[in-house]
């Protein structure tokens, strides 16, 4: 695994954050340091996904980046056969995804699609995952991708949705920025690399508090939904049709 390095040295300039070629080779670094509780909000998708699949329906994972959870389901389905559309917009994860699947002996239950998420007719879905994705998407596209979601899911089907949050209360808000900080220089990031990646994402991810989401989600027409794991600013929810 190559180590993140891509905001250690000094800028002049700090550019809108991109996932290029650069980022995309360190990405599994970035993720398990920079996000909490990761490979645990994978592992318990993936069973969620086995679960509420139905055959001759679709899986579909908006924002796949590099595949984990498309590989992680590969196992998890343990033979069973499924199909997933997978969409990322950044061709440099995807040509890591392809990769990947390259070597699996299953590889034909997943298609690669590289396309903007907010573009993807979503049909015939009894799974959708959109995870730590929609928070880069323009505030206007993202009640319509979710109103797309619920109109593509069979009945029962499921939305699951995990992403960075805000708290309404300032004071609280400050409290879990400070514990996140705090958890990004225990796994050996500098006050440098998180300055500058913060101001790299200024404007580019814009988190929601989890009752926006939950009221986006509602207004769509889901039946239920719920909060199943959170770490200060970092949410992952569910809603069924």
């Amino acid at each position: 695994m190559y180590k993140d390095r891509v905001f250690a040295e000094k800028r002049i300039t700090i550019t809108p954050f991109r996932f290029n070629e650069k980022v995309a080779r360190v990405f599994d670094d970035m993720l398990v340091r920079s996000v909490p509780l990761y490979g645990e909000v994978l592992k318990q998708q993936a069973r969620l996904a086995r679960q509420f699949y139905k055959p001759g329906t679709q899986i579909f994972d908006l924002g796949c980046s590099h595949g984990n959870l498309g590989i992680l389901l590969l196992d998890c389905f343990d033979g069973v056969v499924f199909k997933m559309i997978a969409v990322d917009s950044a061709e440099p994860m995807l040509r890591r995804f392809k990769k990947r699947l390259a070597v699996h002996d299953r590889h034909s239950c997943i298609d690669l699609a590289c396309a903007c998420i907010e573009n993807i007719v979503i049909s015939n879905a009894s799974v959708v995952v959109i995870n730590l994705t929609l928070q880069f998407l323009d505030a206007e596209k993202r009640d319509a991708l979710i109103q797309s979601v619920f109109n593509g899911l069979c009945k029962d089907g499921i939305l699951l949705l995990t992403e960075k949050t805000i708290h309404p209360d300032p004071q609280m808000n400050a409290l879990e920025q400070e514990y996140y900080y705090q958890f990004k220089k225990e796994n050996g990031y500098t006050d440098l690399e998180i300055s500058q990646k913060r101001d790299a994402l200024e404007r580019v991810l814009v988190p929601e508090t989890v009752a926006e989401h939950e009221n986006r989600i509602q207004k769509a027409g889901f039946a239920s939904f719920d909060v199943w794991l959170k770490w200060f600013n970092f949410t992952s929810m569910m809603a069924v049709k």
